[in-house]
């Protein structure tokens, strides 16, 4: 039988991260707002990598007996 594994906390936890980063940057007057407006399509681009990557490793791995 297939291990079935939640990652709903895993990916809520890298957002907390992420979204405190930004604003912590921002309050030392770090311009990230105007960097995040740039650069986002490359976040979008990683997202789509990562889940392309796990995707076909998990593919793999129900191959294997």
């Amino acid at each position: 039988m297939a291990k079935f594994r939640r990652k709903d906390p895993l990916v809520w936890g890298i957002i907390l991260i992420v979204t405190g980063t930004i604003f912590l940057l921002e309050n030392v007057d770090v311009e990230m707002w105007d960097l995040l407006a740039r650069l986002w399509p490359l976040i979008l681009i990683a997202w789509g990598a990562w889940k392309l990557y796990f995707g076909l490793k998990e593919r793999e791995e129900e191959k294997m007996p």
